[in-house]
């Protein structure tokens, strides 16, 4: 699996900003696609996930209620849409699949969101 992620930025405090992430390669129907975050100075941190084929979703409570995480199969794509962003947001953005939450076995370039005050 190959994973290429995109759409990151530099918005404000309020703002929303949609990350996308494109699969390639074999994409089974329990195949789990997270999105992680790592903001300076902190270690990476879960975000959120979704089971491809089921589309079963898992959020970290603090994004809980303003991320939304999708997939397209038609397209191979994943989303992490973000409203009401805030600057504790602010991080290095990373796609990453793997058998199940947590075991993240193929991983994505990160994309930089900054979400200012």
């Amino acid at each position: 699996v190959q994973l290429q992620a995109s759409g990151g930025g530099l918005v404000q405090t309020g703002d929303s900003l949609r990350l996308s992430c494109a699969a390639s390669g074999r994409i089974y129907s329990s195949l789990s696609v997270g999105w992680l975050r790592q903001a300076p100075g902190k270690e990476r941190e879960f975000v959120a996930n979704i089971r491809w084929g089921a589309g079963t979703t898992y959020y970290t409570e603090s994004v809980k209620g303003r991320f939304t995480i999708s997939r397209d199969k038609g397209t191979k794509m994943v989303y992490l849409q973000m409203d009401s962003l805030k600057p504790e947001d602010t991080a290095v953005y990373y796609c990453a699949a793997g058998v199940q939450i947590g075991e993240y076995g193929y991983w994505g370039q990160g994309t930089q969101v900054t979400v200012s005050s």
